[in-house]
């Protein structure tokens, strides 16, 4: 269940992030909630972003999903800003934000456990380094289910 829905986005990534790219933004994560049948794209710009950036980046996907049809049936599609709580989720995410409190979930356990908090290392050798619970975890990139920054106020 969880490849599938990496399968998904990925899918869905390579045909939104050109959409996006061109209105000057990029495609931070992208998840499908299957419970509410509501596919949501995170995005971010260089000075942030705003509701009518997401407006813009959603009449434009919508136009391109209704060419393409990628989601079979009724769904509903939200353009929503990282937030403070950001996911992380690509690789160049956990190189940005080295040194910043995260929270993630492997796939598989890792020292019989599945969730972690802590500080980010950063990405070494392709692989995540986090340090919690004053243990240091090196964490294959691939085994993370799921990752998000935890806002430090």
């Amino acid at each position: 269940m969880v490849m599938e829905k990496h399968i998904q986005a990925d899918r869905l990534r390579v045909l939104v992030e050109p959409v996006v790219a061109h209105l000057g933004f990029e495609v931070v994560d992208i998840e499908f909630l299957s419970g509410q049948k509501t596919l949501r794209i995170y995005i971010d710009g260089p000075q942030g972003i705003d509701v009518d950036d997401c407006a813009r980046v959603s009449r434009q996907v919508s136009a391109l999903f209704d060419v393409e049809d990628p989601i079979p049936g009724q769904y509903t599609l939200e353009i929503s800003s990282p937030g403070l709580d950001r996911p992380l989720a690509r690789p160049s995410d956990f190189e940005r934000f080295a040194g910043s409190q995260i929270k993630l979930k492997t796939t598989l356990p890792v020292g019989g456990r599945r969730n972690f908090r802590g500080r980010l290392v950063g990405l070494v050798d392709g692989r995540v380094v986090l340090e919690a619970d004053e243990t240091r975890y090196d964490l294959a990139f691939d085994n993370i289910e799921k990752a998000r920054l935890v806002p430090e106020l």
